[in-house]
């Protein structure tokens, strides 16, 4: 019973901590070795259960799964600071715009595409109410109407993979799982990848997708175009160019998890490389088209004639990267090692000269985007993302282990199994904590904080595909729910002042209900997450 009176004590200071302003990260970490020392003072906790934190930290930081964290986010940061994204968004929005309705959709097609190819909140909802909502605005889409659908679609990301969120659940879902299965007398149980997380996500995140598009058709419907609309002639061409790079990266990372040619770390690699070569080429062909005529500026011609030999480089690379994935599916560029000495087959050769030429052009994207500033503020601003990210799981390993000193794991245990019903009713339990969880919490906390609680307990009869799904769609409404939905906060500092805090809030409520609709429907129908990772990887 003393235990429990410390847990109340260390929530509380949790608490408090959060709500008093300072930084998650030193929250997570420093408030439970207070509360620790100060009930050692009682003989209520052994401090030598911190002694296990050193070797959680380095297990953290040896994990090379996390790796693809902060490689995700410089892809992100790279996309976002090299207008990419937002010159996808125009040309798209230009094609389909004229009605308030296809302007939405166009919002949305766009923000899907943008989530599977970034995955950065703050940067994607910035993006979106700078660009989409003057657009929205001008042909007669109400303020809540646009500022939900902005709110919503800029958290995608957290749903469609790849996303980081998803990379975070599943090391955490993966352990649990084991340990969950351990108890339950099975020591050899298949392995939980990030990869079956991937491809369990995708359908519930388009079923997400679709039904936001759904609601947005209905609440617009019969809304003419203003009939001082400018119309705008835009060639397809145009459109083309700036949708079909991202989406050949899409392809390149997603694919090459789903086919099983990559790790997540390794795809994660492959989608740098890939966004190195597209923000070198957008960038090549911003200087191309700011580049003033020959009669004007005597150097003029030859800025283009390099931008356009630039761009043409960076396309040539990515068709090296291309051919490279190819004869690695083929097989034909492996070396054998059977004897003992060294053979290389022609295939192999070509692979070698290609890999050459792969990495000549990645260094020239790196010097062309170091020139254009572009390189070193992405780099930068993705090392601060991701050391926020590390310094927070750290934290939260410490709050877990402060936790289990004090027997919380065992408290956990008894109020999981006391529940009346099966392991659903656990489920809907721990789904509706961190539900609630969300509304102060990230979820970055929520992951580490949680799932090494519940998910030794509930995995035992739950399918752990499912499971993360489940969570993964519930940890979106976290970046939706006030007084911390980080969504909220992200387009706040982008709207007009017109558009109130108060609209704000409630713009989000029928994209808040949509997707508790939708996570309803993937419990109710566990399929819609297993069924693809089943095809997939059997």
């Amino acid at each position: 019973m003393l235990e429990h009176i410390w847990l109340i004590v260390l929530g509380l200071s949790l608490l408090a901590g959060i709500l008093s302003g300072i930084p998650v990260m030193l929250v997570l970490g420093g408030v439970p070795i207070v509360v620790a020392f100060v009930a050692s003072a009682f003989g209520a906790f052994d401090l030598t259960f911190l002694q296990a934190f050193p070797q959680r930290a380095f297990g953290v930081m040896s994990n090379s799964l996390l790796i693809a964290v902060p490689l995700f986010v410089l892809m992100g940061v790279m996309l976002e600071r090299s207008r990419v994204a937002e010159r996808m968004l125009t040309q798209v929005g230009r094609l389909l715009g004229g009605t308030p309705r296809a302007l939405t959709l166009a919002v949305l097609l766009i923000s899907t595409l943008i989530a599977a190819s970034t995955g950065i909140i703050g940067a994607t909802i910035v993006m979106l109410g700078l660009i989409s909502l003057p657009a929205m605005r001008r042909v007669g889409v109400p303020d809540g109407t646009a500022s939900g659908l902005i709110c919503a679609a800029g958290t995608l990301g957290q749903i469609i993979p790849p996303s980081i969120v998803l990379i975070l659940l599943g090391d955490q879902v993966a352990n649990a799982y084991l340990d969950a299965q351990q108890q339950a007398g099975n020591f050899a149980p298949d392995a939980v990848t990030v990869g079956d997380l991937f491809a369990g996500s995708l359908l519930p995140g388009l079923v997400l997708v679709a039904l936001y598009g759904v609601y947005v058709t209905v609440k617009l419907s019969g809304m003419p175009a203003p009939d001082d609309q400018p119309t705008e002639r835009v060639r397809l061409w145009d459109v083309w160019r700036e949708v079909l790079p991202p989406v050949l990266l899409i392809l390149a990372v997603l694919g090459s998890i789903l086919a099983g040619v990559a790790t997540p770390t390794e795809a994660a690699a492959i989608g740098v490389a890939g966004t190195l070569l597209i923000t070198a080429a957008r960038v090549s062909a911003a200087s191309e088209e700011d580049a003033l005529p020959g009669g004007e500026h005597a150097h003029a011609p030859d800025a283009r004639r390099t931008s356009a030999w630039l761009r043409h480089t960076m396309s040539a690379t990515g068709a090296v990267g291309f051919a490279l994935v190819a004869l690695r599916l083929s097989g034909v560029a492996r070396v054998d090692l059977s004897a003992a000495e060294l053979t290389l087959s022609p295939g192999s050769l070509l692979a070698l000269g290609l890999t050459v030429l792969l990495v000549a052009g990645l260094a020239l994207a790196v010097i062309v985007l170091i020139r254009a500033g572009v390189f070193g503020a992405a780099l930068g601003q993705a090392a601060q993302t991701s050391g926020m990210i590390f310094g927070i799981i750290l934290a939260a390993s410490m709050l877990s282990l402060v936790f289990r000193g004090f027997e919380g794991d065992e408290w956990v245990r008894d109020v999981l199994t006391s529940l009346p019903g099966d392991h659903r009713t656990m489920l809907i339990f721990t789904l509706l904590v961190i539900f609630f969880m969300g509304f102060i919490l990230e979820f970055v906390e929520i992951v580490f904080i949680v799932i090494p609680l519940v998910g030794p307990i509930i995995l035992q009869d739950v399918d752990p595909v499912w499971f993360a799904v489940l969570v993964a769609l519930n940890l979106q409404t976290s970046f939706l729910t006030p007084p911390f939905g980080f969504a909220l906060f992200y387009y706040r500092s982008a709207a007009p002042a017109d558009i109130t805090t108060g609209t704000i809030y409630r713009a989000i409520v029928p994209f808040v209900l949509i997707q508790i609709v939708t996570l309803g429907i993937v419990f109710l129908w566990p399929p819609l997450a297993t069924w693809l990772p089943k095809v997939l990887f059997g």
